[in-house]
């Protein structure tokens, strides 16, 4: 059966889900290929700021910049491992998740439990809270008081999400099992992860001093934290999203329909890990990253699916507000717009 006739007769998600599942294996000698690719010029890049924050400091950030990209394409190898998808040998592929984690400063088993938990509650309203964006729906927004407003409205400031707040999470944050307290393997993951942090930091300031530390590890950090908190934000947080309560949500609707198809230049497509491609990744998380392309070369019909360009996607941060009953995503002015509305028809 061709490719037009196979899509013609996919009715649902669960029946792309059936289609998916041909794309889960990983090939290894592509996975091996992807992790060479990625940290080789990591560590390279590191090296080479190091070398410059010595001796030509004003160099090392923009060396430490690139370096923070190839963190996320780092962060993109961590998220399939914990997801199945890298290699073949479950036990290799956790061992290399936690060592990524040390590289991304996200502890691994952490991560990837908190990662589960969004998989399995993405777009699902009685549901929010871990691994997500807060985001508050129209109701529960009017029903807080004025510094509940003021406090949410500031969360969701540009200037907080995409400046601090990265920062905030990966540095401060992930130090310790935020919401898994209770569970020890969370805390041995959280510690062993600092403590590998530790000397991994000792390596730096051996060879090259806290100009080592400070003008090149600590800002390839926070790049790379600010380009994966913003592609987490914008996969989610965009006007026709989805989300529902208990009653009406259905897990592979939510995935297919609350997860964008961010549109990228193939370069920067290829720096994060084809992540943009989030729908069909929400719709089937086991297929490894770089087979992404591949379902959308096969089915066109996905290819089309919540696509939203990177012009388009700057809007998204001013949206915050879930609205029920128009299904969509409000900015405050919007809502503002709707407060005005209700009056008017009182």
């Amino acid at each position: 059966m061709n490719t037009q006739n196979t899509e013609a007769v996919i009715r649902n998600e669960r029946e792309w889900v059936r289609v998916l599942a041909k794309y889960r294996d990983p090939v290894l000698s592509r996975s091996i290929t992807e992790i060479i690719v990625t940290l080789v010029p990591l560590f390279s890049l590191w090296g080479a700021g190091i070398w410059l924050a010595v001796n030509v400091p004003w160099l090392a950030l923009p060396v430490s910049a690139v370096a923070g990209l190839f963190l996320v394409r780092a962060f993109i190898l961590q998220h399939d491992c914990g997801h199945g998808a890298l290699l073949p040998n479950r036990r290799l592929q956790d061992m290399l998740g936690r060592a990524i984690g040390v590289l991304t400063v996200t502890p691994y088993a952490v991560w990837r439990q908190t990662h589960a938990v969004h998989h399995s509650a993405a777009g699902h309203l009685d549901k929010r809270g871990m691994g997500d964006v807060t985001t508050l729906t129209v109701e529960e927004y009017r029903a807080r008081g004025l510094w509940g407003r003021l406090a949410y409205r500031a969360y969701r400031h540009p200037l907080f999400m995409f400046g601090l707040a990265p920062a905030l999470l990966f540095l401060f944050q992930n130090r310790i099992p935020l919401g898994l307290e209770k569970e020890r393997r969370f805390w041995l993951s959280a510690m062993g992860t600092n403590l590998s942090i530790a000397v991994l930091l000792t390596v730096f300031w051996l060879i090259g001093g806290w100009a080592a530390i400070l003008l090149v590890w600590l800002p390839s950090i926070v790049v790379g934290a600010t380009v994966g908190v913003w592609l987490f934000y914008i996969q989610h947080q965009f006007e026709e999203t989805c989300w529902d309560d208990t009653a009406d949500w259905d897990l592979h609707h939510a995935a297919l329909h609350g997860s964008s198809h961010y549109i990228m230049p193939n370069w920067m497509a290829w720096m994060v890990g084809y992540i943009g491609i989030h729908h069909v990744h929400h719709l089937y998380s086991r297929i490894p990253f770089y087979r992404l392309p591949e379902v959308l070369r096969d089915h066109p019909a996905l290819g089309e699916a919540q696509k939203l360009t990177i012009s388009e996607s700057f809007a998204c941060a001013r949206r915050h507000l879930w609205d029920v009953k128009s299904r969509r995503l409000l900015t405050f002015r919007e809502y503002a717009a709707l407060l005005r509305n209700e009056v008017a028809m009182a």
